[in-house]
């Protein structure tokens, strides 16, 4: 009788440990004290985000299930004339800083120094809220291109030119304005290197991004 009652608690515990393991594989890396990230994975939709308030929970999401729920996020986008209540340049919606990434490297100091050539940001340095690196040249596919909307220094486009995917809420109409994760290009122009404003998308639809070398991805920052 003890002898059953022994093998029926091994296996209870053994059931017990085998669940707690699944679930501790299951759960995503987390980093509670990460303030900037590239998503890992679009809302699907091409460069139509749900505007600026879509792609800000969209961050609010994916920085939830890495453990940093606790900050405020916004999406590094800038929006043209065209959008409600007027422009709105990236580099104004994100907060004073300091950011640092999911491994707690501090990739800027504050605004002025993410938009100097001091910035520390780089294909190893531009990790997605689950520590990961987001693929750049040299993989395939090369998901490098992070939609931005805005200028090097962060500022939105005239409102003539529609590089915001129709203030992120198109999945085909206009183009959107990319940088690059590893800050660099196929061209030897400074323009091509830069984080926030390397080229422009050959449409907002999915395969279009994809085609030009991006995902859908965007950068999201704690404010």
């Amino acid at each position: 009788m003890n002898a059953k009652l022994n093998v029926a608690l091994l296996a209870s515990v053994l059931s017990v440990g085998m669940t707690v393991g699944a679930q501790a594989q299951q759960q995503p890396p987390q980093s509670p004290n990460m303030t900037f990230f590239v998503t890992s994975t679009g809302p699907g939709k091409g460069g139509d985000l749900g505007g600026l308030e879509g792609a800000d929970r969209h961050c609010q999401t994916l920085a939830t299930a890495a453990g940093a729920s606790s900050k405020t996020w916004r999406a590094y986008l800038s929006t043209n004339a065209g959008a409600q209540g007027g422009p709105i340049n990236a580099r104004d919606r994100i907060g004073n800083g300091p950011w640092q990434n999911f491994k707690g490297e501090v990739v800027a100091q504050n605004v002025d120094d993410l938009h100097s050539d001091n910035n520390k940001l780089s294909m190893q340095t531009s990790l997605t809220e689950r520590g990961t690196i987001v693929a750049g040249v040299g993989y395939t596919p090369n998901y490098h291109d992070i939609m931005t909307g805005s200028t090097a220094e962060g500022r939105v486009f005239p409102g003539n030119l529609n590089l915001t995917c129709n203030n992120w809420t198109s999945p085909t109409f206009g183009s959107a304005m990319v940088g690059h994760i590893d800050r660099r290009g196929l061209s030897d122009t400074v323009f091509a290197k830069s984080w926030n404003a390397s080229h422009m998308s050959r449409s907002c639809s999915p395969d279009d991004l994809r085609a030009t070398g991006g995902n859908g991805f965007f950068y999201c920052f704690a404010q």
